[in-house]
């Protein structure tokens, strides 16, 4: 199957498209759905877990750690008002052996406590930042693995939130998860330490409990549909920032600050509204989660004070279990962290797996082609239709000299960008075959193909480096080859004017070139790779007449040689097209005829009148 789009000109709508750029949905939708989320949280949690099981498993530790010296803190001081306090007012003297041991009972368990700490927290942040590195690399790679297809269907901003906001967010249930697993633990040993200090006040100050676990469960539900709402908002934000920061000429040239900045505002004030509403409800089950476990607190400390007055109970153990009662809160705290995290993190789970799961990709073959010489390219029936709509290419049959420069020429619409686009395998037809040197393409492999086949598309990008870096990507070249790059696109005096020639850093995008010096160095960039075919989409319509015809008179005398390239340019210029050995024009998605420039203007009515009326614009706008 072939991959397919709308083209940039063309509307989108009624494409089934990832929903991880579609509307917020309505928050009272998502309450519907918490059972489902947490159950899928939950396998969240296992995969991740499964992933990082070791260094988990150390965290995990750490905390149990953690907690049972935290219970072992109250012994430690029931022991010390039994033995050292209470002796030391009825005697009127310290008791020095009580008062040694109970100093080296609270450091041993403080250190063991700081190791139990350093371990959850260190060894957990780590397991986090290794799953959000991990899965960041993941999608970039799927990134570059899906076809234009898929890329032109999803705004930029919504690929950079899934990259960043949702990777993050999938992963942040794990930064409290340690501590969670752990204090159960602890919550364990504190129940039990205080029924074993004392049964009727442990069961008096557990009253309070069932409470606090059934005002918890409401809290997660009713909190979890705000939360999950307010992250689905985030990548709208983004979306609409980066646009508008793309968009930044635009903007500027038309005058719509004013605009841009209130449409952001929007989605801005809809995402604080939204995180002001989880703010709300947190204001309201904070303190009362906070409040409930003093209560029992209390309730023990005046029914101690009658079982001591009795002689029931001794005051340290009214102490220890007065205590543990304050520290056991906290386990259940910690798990309704998890809980309330869960709901954020399936949201950012789901908007990262869309991108992981998504289908599309190109299959590659085995086969390979010759490493010198220009290409010999041939389509045979090549038909090819966007997502939705017409037909773009019909029946297109062709058969291109070697070491030729051949014009594709035709009106907008004509199928010139989609023609470029099969040549170099971007989108694959519905039929028909594109062949290099006899090979379909479908059957080269991926470094066959782009070993073979440069591109220079209608829109240049230059990365934020240096000029070397641009025009080689990281692909070794003697700075004689890029130099000879360079000359051949008429842009060696240029770049040596520069203040560090090769190594002039560029600025983001290459914002310190013309339009014309940044297309010469996106050509160069295509040329020093020494590619056996070279596909240039309008590529030099920035350029200057007379420049653009002294690189085209280059590149044509550079087809001569050997190892030169077979050359396809969609061009629009007469004197430009006049260069070529050869022109193809196209109408209505088919060849309507091929020759000389000479020979379709005098033959081709069609032809003249379009290649006429190029240059009749360009003189306008000039």
């Amino acid at each position: 199957m072939s991959d397919k789009t709308a083209p940039p000109d063309q509307d989108d709508a009624g494409v089934d498209v990832d929903t991880s750029g579609s509307a917020a949905p309505d928050s009272d939708q998502l309450r519907t759905d918490t059972d489902h989320v947490m159950r899928r949280g939950f396998g969240l949690l296992g995969r991740g877990i499964s992933e990082q099981r070791w260094l988990f498993t150390v965290s995990v530790v750490g905390s149990v750690v953690f907690g049972a010296t935290t219970v072992a803190d109250a012994w430690v001081l029931g022991w010390a008002t039994d033995h050292v306090i209470r002796p030391s007012f009825q005697r009127g003297e310290v008791v020095q052996g009580a008062l040694v041991v109970a100093v080296l009972l609270f450091m041993t368990v403080a250190v063991l406590r700081a190791l139990g700490v350093i371990a959850r927290r260190l060894v957990g942040g780590v397991v986090y930042f290794r799953l959000v590195a991990e899965y960041r690399r993941r999608v970039t790679r799927r990134y570059l693995a899906l076809p234009m297809a898929w890329h032109h269907r999803h705004p930029t901003g919504q690929l950079l939130s899934n990259a960043n906001a949702d990777v993050e967010a999938a992963w942040a249930v794990f930064m409290p998860l340690p501590m969670a697993i752990g204090v159960i633990a602890m919550l364990v040993a504190a129940v039990v330490a205080m029924l074993l200090a004392d049964v009727v006040l442990t069961i008096v100050g557990l009253v309070v409990f069932p409470a606090l676990f059934g005002i918890n469960v409401f809290y997660q539900r009713w909190l979890s549909p705000k939360v999950a709402y307010a992250q689905s908002l985030r990548g709208d934000v983004s979306a609409v920032a980066h646009e508008s920061f793309d968009g930044a000429l635009v903007v500027k040239s038309l005058g719509r600050e004013t605009d841009e900045t209130n449409r952001f505002a929007r989605h801005a004030e809809e995402l604080r509204d939204a995180n002001i509403n989880v703010g709300r409800i947190r204001s309201i089950f904070d303190p009362l989660l906070e409040a409930l476990p003093n209560l029992g607190v209390l309730a023990v400390i005046l029914l101690g004070i009658d079982r001591v007055a009795s002689g029931a109970a001794d005051a340290g153990d009214v102490v220890q279990v007065a205590y543990l009662f304050t520290v056991v809160a906290f386990p259940v705290r910690a798990i309704g962290w998890v809980l309330g995290e869960l709901p954020r993190s399936v949201v950012g789970w789901d908007r990262v797996r869309r991108v992981l799961d998504a289908s599309g990709e190109m299959t590659y073959g085995n086969g390979g082609l010759p490493d010198q010489g220009p290409a010999r390219l041939a389509l045979g029936q090549v038909r090819f239709s966007y997502e939705d709509g017409p037909e773009v290419l019909r029946g297109v049959d062709l058969d291109l000299t070697p070491g030729r420069v051949v014009a594709v020429v035709g009106a907008t619409g004509s199928g010139k960008s989609t023609l470029t686009q099969l040549l170099t395998r971007l989108v694959d037809p519905d039929s028909g075959t594109v062949r290099i040197d006899g090979v379909d393409v479908r059957e080269l492999t991926h470094a066959a193909l782009t070993d073979a086949v440069a591109v220079v598309p209608q829109t240049t990008f230059l990365f934020d480096d240096s000029v070397r870096e641009n025009v080689t990507l990281g692909e070794p070249a003697s700075d004689a080859d890029i130099w000879a790059a360079l000359r051949t696109v008429q842009a060696e005096g240029f770049v040596s004017a520069l203040p560090k020639g090769l190594d002039t850093q560029l600025g983001e995008r290459g914002t310190t070139l013309s339009g014309g010096q940044r297309q010469r160095l996106a050509l160069a960039r295509a040329l020093v790779r020494r590619p056996r075919l070279l596909v240039m989409d309008d590529a030099t319509s920035a350029v200057d007449p007379e420049v653009e015809q002294r690189i085209l008179a280059a590149l044509a005398a550079h087809t001569s040689d050997a190892d030169g390239p077979s050359v396809v340019v969609v061009a629009y210029r007469k004197a430009t097209i006049a260069l070529a050995d050869e022109v193809v024009f196209l109408a209505a998605g088919k060849v309507a005829d091929r020759g000389s420039h000479a020979e379709l203007i005098a033959r081709s009515d069609d032809y003249r009148l379009l290649v006429d009326a190029y240059d009749h614009a360009r003189e306008a706008q000039s």
